[in-house]
């Protein structure tokens, strides 16, 4: 039964990512793009944190912190370079 809950899971993310995939490659705007992009972010790490469930491995906890962190980072360059046309000052 536990093994049917996790590939409904798995299933749902993957799902998740696609659609965000169409919107990153169909979006009218950049924001529209950043926005996916961010959430392909956060389903990622989901997808990698419930990996980690299934396996019971502490590993993939940390990998997906790491993916946040990139995410965060990411997102953040992108709008700060619409904003003000670059990153570092």
């Amino acid at each position: 039964m536990i093994e049917y809950a996790y590939i409904f899971a798995f299933g749902c993310f993957a799902l998740a990512m696609l659609m965000n995939l169409w919107k990153v490659v169909t979006g009218t705007e950049i924001t529209d793009r950043i926005l996916a992009l961010d959430t392909m972010f956060i389903n990622s790490i989901a997808l990698v944190v419930l990996f980690g469930v299934f396996l019971s491995s502490e590993i993939f906890f940390e990998a997906s912190l790491i993916m946040a962190m990139l995410g965060f980072i990411s997102t953040v360059a992108y709008a700060r370079f619409l904003l003000r046309g670059n990153i570092i000052e």
